[in-house]
């Protein structure tokens, strides 16, 4: 089964979690001093948000994917988009250990699609999220 992902940028994470706590009617699944996840089935969605610094709104979207095979079907559905792809690779990233590659569409919403293969300790990094999303804030997509 395949989960739509949607990030969100927060300016008050503690004011985002008590509204988006009583919108999905659930806690979150996972929480931190700078992030939030809740794995909702009914919509079938990731939901996260974080308050990192960046430009508060949709962050990114994308497709997560329960095993190999859905990654390579939907790897296989980006390298039929006339976009680049952008393969990251094993990363961390959200708290999470994935593997994952990103596409931006003709509008410059930025997309990743991943496959989440365990929990880390740490938020990580990804210089691959932040040059596209700074490419689509410039207009530079």
């Amino acid at each position: 089964m395949k989960r739509l992902h949607v990030h969100v940028a927060v300016d008050d994470l503690d004011r985002s979690v008590a509204f988006y706590a009583n919108l999905f009617a659930a806690a979150p699944t996972v929480l931190k001093p700078d992030y939030a996840k809740w794995m909702l089935d009914d919509p079938t969605v990731n939901f996260a948000i974080s308050a990192r610094g960046g430009k508060a709104g949709v962050e990114h979207l994308g497709i997560q994917v329960e095993d190999a095979s859905e990654l390579a079907e939907v790897y296989a559905r980006l390298d039929k988009a006339d976009a680049p792809v952008v393969e990251e690779g094993a990363t961390t990233c959200c708290y999470a250990k994935s593997e994952k590659s990103w596409i931006t569409d003709p509008q410059g919403v930025v997309w990743e699609t991943f496959l989440t293969q365990g929990e880390a300790t740490t938020y990580g990094t990804s210089a691959t999220i932040d040059a596209l999303t700074a490419k689509t804030a410039c207009g530079c997509a």
